[in-house]
């Protein structure tokens, strides 16, 4: 969806299609069909956006092959969808039985990455609207925390260098921009915005940024203003913004049974608690007795609230996009949303058909959208 900022500037909504499995062209093109096409007709648009994942060999193919990348564009086209984002987080196999550590490999101290990474900026290019000049592409944040030497940040640091020449050169060539967020997730060499502001404080600031999820920074405990102003002072630009909820608790011991239906083998969900007490997966939490109130990464449907006596983080969503949006100009025009956890919700509230899970995204897109409606009204 495109939404027009009180400043003029316009500002892209998407929903992220890591959601769904398809890792090849042909399944990347029928999911379009199952997802996208009804999510765009139930919300009444004329234009979706979507964030799209490409898995690694399928981001090869298509940046080796420029009538792919051509015939991509055209079935977008074709069904009212456009692409100015990309998810160049998970590498591949993201809704494998068990996905957990493996979506940080390979991480940014090796060239698979960086390879990975450019193969996504040649195919955003050519997937651009034509009245778009400017795309992003979000991935992870150097690494998970544990091993990471000081060698091996500095191979990383190499790594940054090395893409911001990348996308330099895909500039000239081409006309147009395309930008990395850093995502700061817990757990990883990257965890807050405070730590972005050091670690990446270096690097090209023309071509690399933060990519802001919005559970990841509730899950942190960070107040969205401070985190924005520490961000600026830093000089480091929000690339994008990842419209995302966190799972919410403020007391563990009497949530423990409706918790142990989120602890699900498939993705890490770590918990961090507001004493500053942390856990790398819920189960831990769980299991360690970690002292509440507590937010784990469980990203949770934005438009409905999870049963009580658990919550979500919305209300700091909806802080962070107020002092998104609501200053002279936008911090980001680039918003995401973001819940890939649809199929691992526990039983009763995830989707039992695919028409279903279109109902679900495009339920959170409305959300995303009236909430970006109300911030227009009070700042007009």
């Amino acid at each position: 969806m495109r939404l027009r900022h009180s400043s003029g500037r316009l500002v892209h909504v998407s929903y992220c299609t890591n959601v769904h499995p398809a890792e090849d062209l042909p399944g990347i093109v029928e999911q379009l069909d199952a997802f996208a096409l009804p999510v765009r007709e139930r919300l009444g648009a004329d234009l979706l956006g979507l964030g799209l994942w490409l898995a690694a060999p399928a981001a090869a193919a298509l940046a080796g092959d420029a009538g792919a990348r051509r015939r991509l564009r055209a079935e977008l086209d074709a069904r009212g969808l456009e692409v100015v984002t990309l998810n160049g987080f998970p590498y591949q196999a993201f809704h494998a039985p068990v996905v957990k550590h493996a979506v940080y490999h390979p991480d940014w101290a090796t060239t698979e990455r960086l390879d990975y990474t450019l193969d996504l900026a040649r195919v955003l290019v050519d997937l651009l609207p034509g009245d778009v000049d400017r795309g992003s592409i979000s991935t992870l944040p150097l690494a998970w925390r544990d091993p990471w030497p000081p060698g091996r940040h500095e191979a990383a640091l190499r790594m940054l260098d090395r893409l911001a020449a990348g996308l330099t050169e895909l500039e000239r060539e081409t006309g147009r921009t395309v930008r990395v967020g850093f995502e700061p997730e817990p757990g990883c060499v990257v965890e807050t915005t405070g730590q972005a502001s050091g670690l990446l404080a270096a690097v090209d600031t023309d071509r690399l940024g933060v990519c802001l999820d919005l559970a990841h920074l509730a899950c942190a405990w960070e107040e969205p203003a401070a985190a924005l102003k520490r961000l600026a002072q830093a000089g480091l630009p929000i690339v994008k913004v990842q419209v995302s909820a966190a799972l919410e608790v403020a007391d563990p011991v009497a949530a423990r049974q409706v918790l142990r239906q989120y602890a699900e083998p498939r993705f890490l969900h770590q918990t961090r608690s507001a004493t500053g007490g942390s856990a790398d997966d819920l189960d831990i939490a769980l299991a360690e007795e970690l002292p509440g109130p507590w937010r784990v990464h469980f990203h949770v449907p934005l438009h409905v609230a999870p049963a009580p006596p658990l919550s979500s983080t919305t209300p700091v969503l909806e802080e962070a996009l107020r002092d998104l949006m609501t200053a002279g100009e936008p911090w980001c025009d680039h918003l995401d949303v973001e819940t890939y956890t649809w199929d691992v919700l526990p039983p009763g509230r995830r989707p039992g058909s695919p028409a279903e899970l279109a109902d679900g995204i495009a339920g959170e897109l409305a959300y995303t959208r009236d909430v970006l409606s109300r911030l227009a009204e009070a700042g007009s």
